[in-house]
């Protein structure tokens, strides 16, 4: 079995950062199971395939946020792909009634990407052969 680091090994901008992806996923979480109240029987296959995209998204966000607050190799890759796509999200709710959302969406992405990219993170993060090894 692969050995966790120590909590005290994880550095605090990571851990910022895994508490936010994981805000993240439980926020799509909430809205795919509003989503699932919404469901008119006029657009049924919409409907079950937003909650379906909504509520896996969420979980897999925090499977993510999971390895990053263990400072799991493999959870950077998913974790910095998710925050540009949200980056793409936000640029697409700029202007008008949803402009606030845009910002906040964005805020949460470039916090997590600076907090996965600071120094001690991304040593953290390294790709040590040894790191994962079972101990024998």
């Amino acid at each position: 079995m692969p050995t966790d680091p120590p909590a005290a090994a994880v550095p605090r901008p990571l851990k910022l950062a895994a508490a936010v992806v994981a805000a993240e996923g439980l926020v799509l979480v909430v809205l795919g199971i509003a989503e699932a109240f919404t469901i008119q029987s006029s657009r049924l296959v919409l409907g079950l395939t937003t909650t379906a995209f909504f509520i896996l998204y969420g979980v897999g966000l925090g499977v993510v946020a999971r390895g990053l607050s263990r400072a799991s190799t493999w959870s950077r890759g998913p974790a910095v792909f998710a925050q540009l796509i949200q980056i793409l999200v936000a640029y697409s709710f700029w202007g008008g009634s949803t402009k606030a959302v845009a910002i906040a969406l964005a805020l949460a992405a470039v916090g997590v990407l600076i907090g996965i990219f600071n120094k001690a993170s991304t040593e953290a993060l390294a790709d040590d052969p040894t790191k994962d090894r079972p101990v024998l």
